[in-house]
């Protein structure tokens, strides 16, 4: 599948409408993004229950300042609306994999109790 472009117009219809989302803050400027725009879109191939998308982030300045994007790339992974995951930095192959399958391993029940707890005790 390929990687799909979010904007501010699409990025809550995305993140609600799929359970796993993994996001790619860029610039086309961006060398070490450039560098991992291969990694990124070989990954989105091996995972289609995944929905992978790419964040141009000097396009998109509201949105990557919504999530505090201070440098690119960065990485989100979303699972049922929830961040499980946030890095800067580009990342190999196999980290990538690695982070893949423990969103796709977390217990999303107990997440989900956990935020309900917090929120509760606010």
């Amino acid at each position: 599948m390929a990687t799909l472009e979010l904007t501010k117009d699409n990025f809550e219809q995305t993140i609600n409408g799929n359970p796993i989302v993994i996001i790619d803050f860029w610039a086309p400027w961006c060398g070490p993004c450039r560098g991992f725009a291969p990694v990124f879109e070989k990954a989105s191939e091996s995972h289609p229950d995944i929905v992978f998308a790419k964040v141009n982030s000097d396009e998109q300045q509201e949105l990557a300042g919504s999530f505090n994007i201070r440098s690119i790339p960065t990485l989100m992974v979303f699972r049922e609306k929830v961040i499980l995951f946030q890095q800067a930095g580009a990342l190999p192959g196999q980290a990538l994999e690695q982070v893949l399958a423990q969103a796709k391993s977390i217990d999303m029940a107990k997440v989900h109790q956990e935020i309900a707890q917090q929120q509760a005790a606010q």
